[in-house]
């Protein structure tokens, strides 16, 4: 099956390895310093168990790692010319990523020998993960921070506070490499789509729906990467043609609409696609004009919502100013739908929308944007309808975007493969931006694709 998918690149383990781990060190000597003097702190102590690790844990550890029993690591922040300690006091091999400062002949146990650090460096604003809003700074279980402040007494342990803020801004951000990074893991994460919706994978009238989770699940398996999440398919189809065949029929065939929702993680890069297929009927070479008609106005609001991004606001305001804007241009019934990727699926940065709210996402549409930060960009609720489709009205929200990056604004790019074609495209969008920290002019690197969507042939 690999053999099959016209895939970009993708590297052994022992080399995705030395990539993870060079990114890390990358991180640690730039994104480290900088938002930790941007937020405020100049302490930050991560701590978790064996099988239950903090989210935040998961980021900066190196690819061969094994963590056993109890990690402890104490991030301080001595100054621009000196550099922020990484500091491990736990039996984890870091690398040479942080300073060993403990092992089983050390003559304290792990939290004397904390308390003995922080007290040393007399920290100002000691930050912990616990967060109400945002998951994945909220890594500290309820356990190991009483058993924190019993340790650290009483004037150390009310310098103790959420490190919610660092903890977003360590997350979310990307450095140049991995920007650079991203753009391949999407290449690949569309080229597993692109296969899925084929005749390597499609025979109209013959293959069911159910079939393509597992046709992808398989593929993503076979490339020796693991999904983002469990994937999606579902079928759409005229009410004429759901009448032929019956509701319960769940073989694709020509006339059909597919739409998928997916993802792969590579080099610790998630990503997080949607995409539509059409499947041509005998003697079509593209989908309806009216398909192609709401998916370009899916476009519209996808440039609409992309140039309402700006560094400092928060999510709900991108959200309504963007929605103001569609209305005020004619754009019927716009809905948006974006939240942030990085390490993980939906955090941690502004969420922009929800399907079931156009107003405000209390507490995590409240984060507000950064630069050097990637999104998905889902629009839709544009209604078009199709006479092929017997007039039958047909949301074209599935327009989500990749974990790809941009800068403000995105261009047209096409699929092309290898042969006979086996799919007549439809102008989508399927990428996602950064927001450009250089000036308040639109960037355009390329990135942010207005994908054309796959459209197996009948």
């Amino acid at each position: 099956m690999v053999s099959q998918i016209d895939c970009p690149t993708i590297l052994g383990v022992r080399d995705q390895a030395r990539v993870v781990n060079e990114l890390l060190r990358q991180r640690f000597e730039t994104v480290l310093p900088a938002v930790m003097r941007e937020t405020g702190f100049d302490m930050w102590v991560i701590i978790c168990n064996e099988d239950n690790h903090d989210p935040v844990f998961t980021t900066i550890i190196p690819w061969e790692c094994w963590a056993p029993i109890l990690q402890m690591v104490v991030f301080f922040d001595r100054g621009a010319e000196q550099g922020v300690e990484r500091i491990n006091i736990s039996l984890t091999d870091m690398q040479g990523l942080m300073q060993d400062v403990w092992n089983l002949e050390s003559p304290h146990d792990q939290w004397e020998m904390l308390r003995q650090i922080i007290a040393e460096r007399r920290p100002k604003r000691i930050g912990i993960n616990t967060s109400d809003v945002i998951w994945a700074a909220d890594g500290l279980t309820a356990a190991l921070r009483d058993r924190l402040v019993d340790t650290l007494g009483g004037d150390l342990a009310s310098r103790l506070t959420s490190a919610e803020a660092l903890a977003i801004r360590w997350l979310e951000h990307k450095t140049p490499a991995e920007l650079q990074i991203y753009h391949h893991a999407c290449a690949i994460g569309h080229a597993i789509i692109r296969y899925c919706f084929s005749r390597d994978v499609i025979t109209p009238g013959i293959t069911p729906i159910d079939d393509m989770r597992w046709h992808y699940w398989q593929a993503v398996h076979d490339l020796g990467l693991t999904v983002s999440f469990p994937p999606f398919f579902v079928m759409r189809r005229a009410q004429a043609a759901v009448e032929y065949w019956g509701k319960d029929d769940r073989i694709i065939r020509p006339g059909d609409m597919l739409h998928c929702d997916v993802g792969v993680k590579y080099l610790r890069m998630i990503t997080d696609h949607q995409e539509l297929a059409y499947v041509l009927r005998p003697g079509e070479t593209d989908a309806p004009a009216g398909l192609r008609a709401g998916m370009a106005q899916t476009n519209r609001l996808q440039d609409v919502f992309t140039a309402s991004w700006a560094e400092g606001l928060s999510g709900n305001e991108i959200l309504n100013n963007a929605l103001q804007t569609a209305r005020a241009q004619g754009i019927d019934r716009p809905r948006i739908y974006s939240h942030s990727l990085s390490f993980f699926l939906h955090e941690p940065g502004p969420l922009m929308g929800l399907p079931w709210e156009q107003v405000n996402c209390a507490g995590r549409g409240d984060v507000r944007m950064s630069c050097d930060t990637t999104y998905t960009c889902r629009s839709g609720g544009i209604r078009t309808c199709a006479s092929v489709w017997n007039r039958t009205p047909l949301s074209c929200a599935p327009a989500s975007n990749t974990s790809m990056v941009a800068r403000l604004r995105s261009i047209c790019s096409s699929h092309h493969r290898r042969g006979a074609p086996v799919c007549a495209p439809l102008a989508g969008n399927t990428g996602v931006g950064t927001l450009s920290p250089y000036d308040g002019a639109p960037h355009v690197l390329g990135h942010c694709w207005r994908r054309r969507y796959n459209w197996a042939t009948g």
